[in-house]
């Protein structure tokens, strides 16, 4: 039975990973969160000790070290706020255990540059969560784009609209410095997604960047991506709202779409099953997503080119 700790047992995501390490027949022995609100642990692993203070769960992680193979932790979940995982997956490193880390595994490159060092100074690893590349929708279009080599540049337009209240805005998801930016917080994974579908980002533009919506344009050998991010509700299809669904994410490859919603709540059990498999996502390949996102963040929005726009913000000179 593989052994986990879980750093941020009160967060959103954290649900997530404790269902998958129940899936995967894991054990969670020990979890970390400043806020004490923990019942959740309830529901999959009622016995796990729980812990509001670092030093006294990286304790607890050595003290179950030093009890042998049986004991040890195997594996840190870390699913704290962006600007903690570095140091968070120091911790987990430093306890003799392997890591698995929410995106964005770091806020920038230089990030990534300092676990890699850390990754050499203490012989662990980092793995990172990239959950859409497990979706049957996208492993299938992967297939079929590898099979049609001289198809030529496809035209893609990306949309993810999640709705999200006004709490975001006053909690570090809406702090940049914190979260590193909405496209950061909510699109790192999507333009990991096209990055793995479509190969590296030659042309880079945005076009609108607002607290709660950006959109943009990314052009690779593959594919000219038209994408838009947004946590306004109000952005959300028609049809979505009407059924009561919180979110939507839609590509269409040449007009033909490939909706991937539904189904996402698996993925993070075939994440840890793949990781699990020794098939999990290291530090390189996170890298070119978050190269993309700091890379995005540098550029000044500028109105599109006609027919460069995403179909959902105005084109320039419309009223």
């Amino acid at each position: 039975m593989t052994r986990f700790a879980l750093v941020g047992a009160c967060g959103f995501v954290a649900p997530r990973h404790m269902a998958a390490m129940a899936a995967c027949g894991g054990d969670l022995a020990a979890a970390l969160d400043p806020h004490d609100a923990a019942g959740v642990l309830d529901r999959w692993f009622p016995e796990a000790a729980f812990f509001t203070d670092p030093a006294a769960f990286a304790a607890h992680l050595a003290e179950l070290r030093r009890g042998g193979p049986g004991s040890a932790v195997e594996w840190v979940a870390v699913c704290s706020p962006n600007h903690l995982h570095g140091e968070h997956l120091r911790m987990a490193l430093r306890s003799g255990a392997r890591a698995l880390c929410e995106k964005p595994v770091a806020l920038d490159p230089r990030g990534l540059d300092e676990l890699a060092a850390l990754e050499r100074g203490t012989g662990g690893r980092v793995f990172t969560v990239l959950q859409l590349r497990h979706h049957p929708r996208v492993e299938a279009l992967r297939r079929r784009l590898d099979g049609e080599p001289g198809a030529g540049r496809r035209e893609v337009v990306l949309t993810y609209v999640t709705r999200r209240g006004p709490w975001y805005f006053a909690s570090w998801k809406g702090d940049p410095a914190r979260s590193g930016g909405l496209a950061m917080n909510i699109g790192v994974h999507l333009f990991d997604l096209v990055l793995h579908l479509f190969g590296p980002a030659e042309r880079c533009e945005v076009h609108l960047r607002e607290p709660a919506t950006m959109a943009g344009l990314i052009e690779t050998p593959r594919a000219r991506v038209r994408w838009l991010l947004s946590v306004d509700g109000g952005r959300l299809p028609a049809a979505a709202a009407a059924a009561g669904r919180g979110a939507w994410r839609e590509m269409t490859v040449d007009g033909e779409a490939v909706e991937f919603s539904e189904g996402s709540e698996d993925l993070h059990a075939a994440v840890y099953r793949e990781t699990l498999a020794g098939r999990g996502l290291g530090l390189a390949e996170a890298r070119p997503s978050v190269e993309l996102v700091h890379r995005i963040a540098g550029v000044a929005a500028a109105p599109p080119a006609p027919g460069d726009g995403h179909p959902g913000i105005p084109a320039a000179g419309a009223s």
